[in-house]
């Protein structure tokens, strides 16, 4: 379906809706899979919302006083990626965390009454610890990819092996994700633990892999977030075809070239996975 028809007079609203619809029509979104959380600048938000109207407030279970004052746009629980594009103002929020780090207000958006994603402590545990990576950091982004997914039945879910993997499936790879990914054991969503959990491991990475559910990516903007998730994708996509190929895989990519890769492209390969020969 073509997305010239979407039109939004706020134009971080209209990000999402392009962004939810892209991953609906990649199939990542299935049903209410994924969510978004976007930070959005004060003045930004303050140019198209009356923030004094505070629609309704939602205490916390985990404090984030990282947080507090900061404005994020949200989706909602519950709801369809395919939805949003028609009705944002009803599956998408935006939010601002209380200056205790307690609670937020919701100042636009989830105008049926609901609120923002199940998994909003893993978004907010891994934007804290982003934002102190990289202060220009933006976007968290989940969703089920499905063939990084696929991948985390067949592959070792050791971490180094798996980004060695990716990295060896598409000369890009290495240069879009030179840190790699980080992969954490199956755990309960929607808890605090995988959000603990998850917000550890970016503190070396951009993409974390929750095996047999998804991807959790991060970014400093949306573009930049999709595009990082799309091409750990795309290198899955091109393991689980050739895993299945009964000749097995008869060459690929060595360590000497990934390395001759990073330092043509400058970028730093993360340590303990490459040997030079």
């Amino acid at each position: 379906m073509s997305l010239t028809y979407i039109q939004h007079k706020i134009p971080f609203v209209r990000e999402m809706m392009e962004v939810t619809r892209n991953l609906w029509e990649m199939g990542w979104g299935e049903r209410n899979g994924g969510n978004i959380s976007y930070l959005l600048a004060e003045e930004e938000v303050e140019t198209y919302i009356d923030v004094t109207n505070v629609k309704r407030s939602l205490a916390l279970e985990f404090p984030v006083v990282d947080l507090a004052g900061k404005y994020f746009i949200v989706s909602g629980t519950g709801k369809y990626f395919k939805n949003v594009v028609f009705n944002p103002e009803e599956n998408l929020g935006v939010i601002r965390v209380a200056k205790d780090g307690k609670a937020i207000d919701i100042v636009w958006g989830y105008e049926d009454g609901s609120r923002p994603t199940s998994e909003l402590a893993a978004h907010f545990m891994s934007h804290m610890e982003r934002l102190k990576q990289d202060p220009n950091h933006r976007i968290i982004l989940h969703t089920h990819a499905t063939n990084s997914l696929a991948m985390t039945f067949v592959h070792d879910l050791d971490e180094k092996l798996f980004t060695k993997t990716l990295w060896q499936m598409c000369t890009e790879c290495l240069v879009v994700f030179p840190d790699g990914v980080g992969v954490i054991p199956w755990i309960v969503p929607g808890t605090n633990k995988i959000g603990e959990i998850t917000a550890e491991k970016m503190k070396d990475h951009r993409v974390v892999i929750w095996p047999q559910h998804g991807i959790f990516g991060a970014g400093r903007t949306m573009d930049e977030t999709f595009g990082l998730i799309e091409t750990v994708e795309k290198a899955a996509q091109i393991y689980m075809l050739i895993n299945s190929h009964q000749g097995g895989i008869k060459q690929s990519l060595t360590d000497q070239e990934l390395l001759d890769l990073a330092e043509t492209f400058s970028v730093i390969p993360v340590a303990g996975i490459l040997e030079a020969k």
